[in-house]
């Protein structure tokens, strides 16, 4: 990864987060995607469009994959690609709601090496290199200390917790949710909460930047079987997501129903 890459995230994201808040509680024009995708707004194609004009000015060799972008095969030929969540919790930033991010991630051969996760109204910057630790607006992160299912704060949706998920009785959690996955994986780095997950498949534009920002804070994380996370995928998405300090991570793995 060029020592370069980060410093090149965060101003992208600074500045593509200016163009977000212009239409934020602006009454911005909103599409529905259909089936089960959400929708999408005129934010977020703004946001998409300025990201790969100025990412790929600044890197025309790395390959692109964004949520809002089509998906283009040539991405696989890359040994490096950004891969891009423009406006992680559209639903919360339609409703005007503060807690919506852009996840912005360069990975290598499948690893992420460089991370920003960005709240513009919050002004809540949350970055990490590959090796070089992870930060919020600056100040180092690390995640919490809780060993046990059993009491850990979690941030999951109600699906989660259904019977069936779990070998035994559910785990006696604190639940929390936000919505976006971006800023939940960037809460578990922060030690507000102790883990997040997510037991369905979960997009790569939404947990690239975040898994880094959680491993450098010192935490696990992988997908619901305990595999490590790949990135620029075929298929885009993970099998599910788990985020946690090492023993938390698994504790909960052994509480899950496979």
């Amino acid at each position: 990864m060029p020592a370069t890459d980060l410093p090149l995230l965060i101003d992208a994201a600074q500045a593509a987060g200016e163009i977000a808040r212009k239409h934020w509680r602006a009454d911005p024009q909103v599409w529905d995607k259909g089936g089960t995708a959400g929708p999408v707004t005129e934010a977020d194609l703004a946001v998409d469009a300025h990201l790969r004009a100025a990412l790929g000015h600044a890197r025309p060799e790395y390959g692109w994959l964004s949520e809002e972008s089509e998906d283009d095969p040539a991405r696989h030929e890359a040994k490096r690609i950004f891969v891009v969540d423009p406006i992680d919790g559209t639903r919360a930033f339609v409703a005007g709601e503060e807690t919506w991010a852009l996840s912005l991630a360069v990975a290598e051969h499948g690893r992420v090496m460089a991370a920003v996760v960005y709240l513009p109204v919050m002004d809540k910057l949350y970055a990490a290199g590959l090796g070089q630790g992870a930060a919020l607006n600056g100040a180092p992160l690390s995640v919490s200390a809780h060993g046990e299912a059993d009491g850990a704060r979690v941030l999951a949706n109600r699906p989660n917790f259904r019977p069936e998920n779990w070998s035994g009785p559910v785990p006696n959690f604190k639940r929390s949710f936000r919505p976006s996955l971006a800023y939940r994986l960037t809460l578990v780095a922060e030690g507000r909460y102790d883990a997040m997950f997510t037991l369905v498949p979960a997009w790569e534009w939404d947990i690239a930047a975040g898994s880094l920002i959680v491993r450098e804070a010192g935490g696990t994380v992988t997908d619901r079987h305990g595999a490590p996370l790949r990135f620029n995928t075929a298929d885009r998405r993970a099998d599910g997501v788990i985020a946690a300090p090492d023993a938390l991570h698994a504790s909960i793995r052994t509480r899950l129903a496979w």
